[in-house]
């Protein structure tokens, strides 16, 4: 009787961590599916040549593919300046109405408006695709550092000053506006706390180079939004 009780209590357990390791292995998908802004693990590799607003949606759409997010558009959160006769684009206006969450479910923002007003893009929240912590200040290495070529309202800068690296096609000279996605930096910035418009890059090769956006701890990364 005894043996018997202790083969049902072992067949049980077996049960139950079987049913737990289920229950945790579907959620990832799921929370995936339902995934609708994150922090792109990397970028093309070249700087700030992202090929332009086509190539930078691209990078957002293979990404958020490869970690099983499907049926969405997604957009990359990045404003161009007016040249050439072609006018400005504004973030804001890329990104659809919103809401956003991230792969855990927490609610990034209800809408535009919140988004750039309450939003709540800081460090715990700004997860990449794959659901991992973008390294901080303090952190080796720091990549908080997200490309967004644009103003604290979401909107384009306007003047001369190069502030999207010729409109994302520049891997050389120019400069472009970035984020703190972990909202945090050095205190001689005067907006180290802004999630999108903390300080145009810099950097001996120009500004808009690879070695040219780590040098003050960024990785030419996206925020990536579904629009739809």
């Amino acid at each position: 009787m005894v043996s018997l009780t202790k083969f049902m209590l072992s067949a049980t357990f077996a049960l139950t961590l079987g049913a737990v390791a289920l229950f945790a292995s579907e959620p990832a998908g799921a929370q995936s599916a339902a995934m609708t802004f994150f922090v792109t693990s990397n970028g093309p590799g070249k700087g700030a040549d992202l090929g332009g607003l086509a190539g930078a949606d691209r990078q957002c759409q293979s990404l958020a593919e490869a970690a099983g997010s499907s049926g969405k558009t997604w957009h990359a959160y990045l404003s161009t300046q007016a040249a050439d006769g072609r006018p400005a684009v504004n973030a804001r206006d890329r990104i659809g109405k919103g809401p956003w969450q991230n792969v855990k479910g927490v609610v990034i923002a209800k809408d535009v408006t919140e988004l750039h007003s309450a939003g709540n893009i800081n460090k715990e929240t700004a997860l990449t695709e794959k659901g991992e912590t973008v390294g901080g200040y303090g952190d080796k290495p720091n990549r908080h550092d997200v490309l967004t070529g644009s103003q604290s309202d979401g909107t384009a800068f306007s003047g001369p000053d190069d502030r999207t690296c010729k409109n994302w096609t520049s891997s050389t000279q120019g400069a472009a506006m970035v984020g703190h996605s972990d909202v945090n930096g050095p205190a001689n910035v005067p907006n180290v706390k802004s999630w999108n418009a903390a300080h145009p890059s810099r950097g001996p090769d120009g500004g808009c180079s690879q070695a040219d956006l780590k040098s003050t701890g960024g990785d030419g990364l996206l925020y990536c939004f579904a629009v739809n």
